[in-house]
């Protein structure tokens, strides 16, 4: 039998499990060589292995991906730094949803708002 304390204690985490304080953005920015034919097949390799991987542009070279916690955050940038091609840079930054929220774009000088993000469905 569940306790009272248990039970709030269980409903409570529940409700903060889509926390926007919980649910994270990882953001992939990077900058690769592409002067040679080697160069530029490891920079597609990174760009489809991130594709694979769920991401999607931002702009041309920062990719993102929404995680719905930080443990499942941890896996993907496991997994980006599994495949970190031999040359250039590359730099992996994670922010929550409320932080990733603030945004501002613009277009010109025009703001803009930002594109929804893509469905994703993740099963447990």
């Amino acid at each position: 039998m569940v306790s009272c304390v248990e039970l709030f204690i269980l409903r409570n985490n529940r409700m903060n499990r889509f926390s926007e304080y919980r649910i994270m953005w990882i953001l992939v920015f990077f900058d690769l060589p592409t002067d040679t034919k080697k160069d530029r097949k490891a920079h597609a390799l990174f760009r489809k292995n991130l594709q694979k991987d769920g991401f999607t542009m931002f702009q041309f070279s920062i990719y993102i991906r929404h995680c719905a916690s930080m443990e499942n955050a941890a896996v993907h940038i496991k997994r980006i730094k599994s495949f970190l091609p031999e040359y250039g840079q590359v730099g992996i930054l994670c922010i929550t949803d409320k932080q990733f929220g603030q945004i501002e774009l613009f277009s010109g000088k025009k703001i803009r708002q930002p594109d929804a993000p893509d469905q994703q469905l993740e099963l447990f």
